[in-house]
């Protein structure tokens, strides 16, 4: 039986995608493809209001997670998604078709907390040390209050959005990050 598995990571800027998705790999055999991985260098070349920063972006991310559904990795890939976007949604289910038409288990883990707990935790040493775009902090916040904005990067017992047609198909655990620590969370995402 393969042993692959995908499990995306998903919420707002600063919600703690790559600092739970680095507990859970502590805590098991899962590897970690946090977001940045693409964004740093592709950044430092074209920036990331360029079309060739989207382009790049989104293939070098669609191939990793290829190549880790074939070689039957563990992975967590973090990423922020926004959810009312049609080419979002779509953009998502191919990125775990590699998985699911393996046969491997796909995940989805939402993370949540509010704007003040993010914007807090903005300027964080983990978070400027592994994401050097974000360093400049004025920029940073603006970017997250920016997102805040734009995207609905959630999902709402409200609403139905375009994502929530694509996590149906998966199991969606969602889990509010802000007063639960990085390893309390990876715990409840491994039981889970």
């Amino acid at each position: 039986m393969p042993g692959g598995e995908l499990l995306v990571l998903f919420g707002p800027p600063a919600v703690g995608k790559m600092t739970v998705g680095r507990a859970v790999c502590a805590a098991s055999d899962f590897r970690l493809f946090h977001n940045h991985h693409t964004i740093e260098p592709l950044h430092e070349v074209f920036g990331q209001q360029s079309p060739a920063f989207r382009t790049l972006n989104a293939e070098f991310r669609r191939r990793v997670i290829e190549e880790a559904a074939v070689h039957d990795v563990r992975l967590v890939f973090t990423t922020v998604w926004n959810l009312a976007g049609d080419g979002d949604a779509a953009y998502f289910r191919s990125l775990v078709a590699p998985y699911a038409d393996r046969g491997l288990p796909v995940r989805f883990v939402e993370l949540y907390a509010d704007l003040d707990t993010r914007l807090a935790r903005n300027d964080g040493h983990d978070r400027l040390a592994a994401k050097p775009s974000k360093r400049d902090l004025a920029a940073s916040e603006a970017h997250v209050r920016a997102r805040e904005a734009a995207f609905t990067m959630n999902t709402s017992p409200e609403v139905t959005l375009p994502g929530d047609q694509v996590l149906a198909d998966f199991p969606h655990l969602r889990l509010d990050t802000t007063d639960l620590s990085p390893a309390d969370a990876a715990a409840h995402i491994l039981a889970t």
